[in-house]
């Protein structure tokens, strides 16, 4: 991967939403670069902590072998997951630790559901 030169096309400020947005282009990485790669590419390259960093597309033309990307730099991560959906925050997670967020979730939902369900079994018993 060190191979790739990273190139920065724009770096624009964006005052109102708080937050750098860059643009950057990866030579020769179509097909060859991961998101979280590309994440620790431009963290390294802005000098800044990869969790900062947030991908918001990574686009390859036909025939071409370069990857365009766009990056977006909180300097805070609570106004980046008010910002921006949820998912886009989940995405920038490892794949165990995403999995396990959502699994957990899941979990919390159904036990809500079966309490929700069984407290309304034992109320209309009562009320008989």
């Amino acid at each position: 991967m060190s191979d790739q030169e990273v190139v920065t096309l724009e770096d624009r400020k964006n005052s109102l939403l708080n937050r750098r947005e860059v643009k950057a282009l990866f030579r020769g990485a179509a097909g060859k670069i991961k998101r979280t790669e590309a994440v620790e590419k431009m963290a390294g390259q802005l000098s800044v902590d990869k969790k900062q960093v947030i991908p918001i597309n990574l686009v390859c033309e036909t025939g071409m072998t370069d990857v365009h990307a766009l990056f977006y730099v909180y300097d805070d991560e609570k106004i980046a997951a008010k910002h921006l959906p949820r998912y886009r925050m989940l995405r920038t997670l490892p794949k165990e630790e995403r999995k396990k967020i959502l699994d957990d979730e899941k979990a919390a939902k159904l036990k809500a559901k079966q309490e929700a369900a069984a407290s309304k079994g034992g109320a209309s018993g009562a009320k008989r």
